[in-house]
């Protein structure tokens, strides 16, 4: 897994379960034009939901969200490919959000799902950094304004994690804020 600098030290990360399987998907992107990416679909056909994802261009946010979550034996929300159904998902993130929280996104014509990796400036924003699929076109950790934030979930935890904090990654500005994630 090639991921940016900032984010290195999640590759030593021992849990949450549901993060490390999203960190395997990292780099997985849509292809343009009229061929579809197999894994992406491939996806849709594990999960049931072939008949709703007929391209890699369907939004796929919730899609890859619910696939790391089977991964790992945990149950999406039934309707998993509506961001805004993750909204009710888990349990309440009591202190804010921390690692592998899921976060909910409003944006404009829909929401997005992704999750907590930490939080910090971007370019004087205060923003969430989200481990996400749809994001760019590619599964990938981008920030996103924490004034976009409509909901964080935590799953429910047998035995909660160790390692479930807060994640304070002070300023990085290398990449853009990230407006629009369909």
């Amino acid at each position: 897994m090639n991921l940016p600098h900032p984010f290195a030290w999640l590759r030593h990360e021992p849990a949450p379960k549901h993060l490390l399987a999203a960190l395997r998907y990292y780099g997985v992107k849509e292809i343009v034009g009229p061929v579809h990416n197999p894994v992406i679909l491939g996806w849709a056909q594990e999960l049931g939901v072939l008949d709703i994802y007929t391209s890699d261009e369907i939004p796929w946010c919730g899609l890859f969200l619910a696939k790391a979550m089977e991964d790992v034996g945990r149950l999406p929300p039934k309707y998993f490919y509506r961001a805004l159904n993750w909204a009710e998902w888990g349990g309440l993130c009591g202190g804010g959000p921390s690692l592998g929280d899921v976060l909910v996104f409003s944006r404009q014509g829909g929401a997005h799902v992704g999750l907590y990796v930490g939080e910090g400036l971007n370019k004087g924003t205060k923003v969430y950094w989200v481990l996400g699929g749809n994001q760019g076109n590619a599964v990938s950790i981008v920030p996103i304004d924490q004034a976009r934030l409509y909901a964080a979930r935590r799953p429910l935890y047998l035995k909660r994690p160790a390692n479930i904090r807060r994640v304070e990654l002070g300023k990085i500005s290398t990449v853009s804020l990230s407006l629009n994630e369909a």
